[in-house]
């Protein structure tokens, strides 16, 4: 398979997820194959943290001494501990499920599970790979934002005691924090794209480490850097402007569908209003039963048109990457199919 441009392999991509999806058509395998890939796509990125922090209105501390207490800390932290491992089984079993729908793709396969055993050794590697590197990420911004801790908490500290923030003071600290943020996101975007679209393939076809992937990759990165940066915008445009069209393709009969929802609710909330017992139950029994019926059908239309945006995905990065990378190329247009 020869080398293709970023943007001309949009076209193949298409094709290629049209065939894989639609020919021939079963619902229960397309809805099947449109779940998996979303999952592995829009939910199995490999740089992902969230945090919450809360504070309520007041003057003063509102932390209470119970949290002085080394019982209430060492009970936070095995909580912590518990939702850690929690999520890194998640993610684990959606490093499985990925080099499980990778092997379908580049096999035209439509069986999850034959991947799911075949690739386990590799998967297992990229997900400590994955992990390890989300951590450094996580480290990275940290070092980032250690320079704006004490700023930020004498503003805290201000607005705690009923004073007003200094706006100079925060203003100094948002500022050189835009930059930053920006660049740290362009940074997670590349390594998640170097890390599934290119590393990925060399762990399954070849079995290599993280060492000979890496040293190979960056190889054909810089062979042809141009191509690669135009890579990874489309990557990150073309989802975008896809999702975007199916928003306003589908804003109209979403509202219809929605409105229709709340007259049903509405009509069966004034019906039973007045009820009592036994007719009470009855009421409210319908209104959950309407609603979950819609919430199903929100989540089915999710899949049916999230599933093909997603798989275009995967595909835009076998069809790119394929064309440098013989191995997997050659799988996805064999030489004896080329020739012929």
């Amino acid at each position: 398979m020869s080398a293709i441009s970023a943007f001309d392999s949009v076209s193949p991509a298409i094709q290629r997820t049209r065939e894989f999806l639609f020919r021939p058509f079963n619902w229960g395998t397309y809805l099947k194959l449109c779940l998996v890939a979303i999952i592995t796509e829009g939910l199995g990125s490999n740089l992902q943290s969230s945090s919450h922090n809360g504070q309520s209105a007041g003057h003063g501390p509102n932390l209470p001494y119970p949290f002085h207490d080394a019982q209430v800390w060492i009970m936070a932290f095995f909580a912590l501990a518990l939702v850690a491992v929690f999520l890194s089984w998640i993610f684990y079993l959606v490093t499985r499920l990925r080099f499980a729908y990778f092997h379908c793709l580049i096999n035209n396969t439509k069986e999850i599970r034959p991947g799911w055993w075949l690739y386990r050794e590799q998967a297992t590697r990229f997900f400590w790979l994955n992990l390890g590197v989300g951590f450094s990420f996580l480290l990275v911004v940290v070092l980032a934002a250690l320079p704006f801790v004490g700023g930020f908490l004498r503003l805290f500290r201000q607005i705690q005691h009923g004073g007003q923030p200094d706006m100079g003071l925060l203003l100094s600290l948002v500022l050189p924090l835009i930059p930053l943020i920006l660049l740290l996101v362009l940074l997670g975007i590349a390594t998640d794209v170097i890390l599934r679209d290119f590393i990925m393939p060399h762990y399954v076809l070849e079995n290599a480490s993280a060492g000979e992937a890496w040293s190979r990759v960056w190889a054909t990165i810089k062979a042809e850097k141009r191509q690669f940066i135009a890579y990874a915008l489309l990557r990150v445009v073309l989802p975008a402007i896809a999702l975007a069209g199916l928003f306003m393709v589908l804003i109209i009969p979403g509202l219809f569908l929605a409105g229709s929802l709340a007259a049903v609710e509405f009509g069966l909330h004034s019906v039973f209003a007045d009820a009592t017992g036994v007719p009470a139950l009855i009421g409210k029994l319908l209104q959950v039963f309407f609603g979950v019926i819609f919430f199903g059908f929100a989540v089915l239309a999710g899949i049916c048109l999230g599933g093909p945006v997603s798989t275009g995905v995967r595909e835009y990065a076998l069809i790119f990457y394929g064309g440098r990378y013989r191995p997997l190329g050659d799988i996805l247009y064999p030489p004896i199919y080329r020739s012929a």
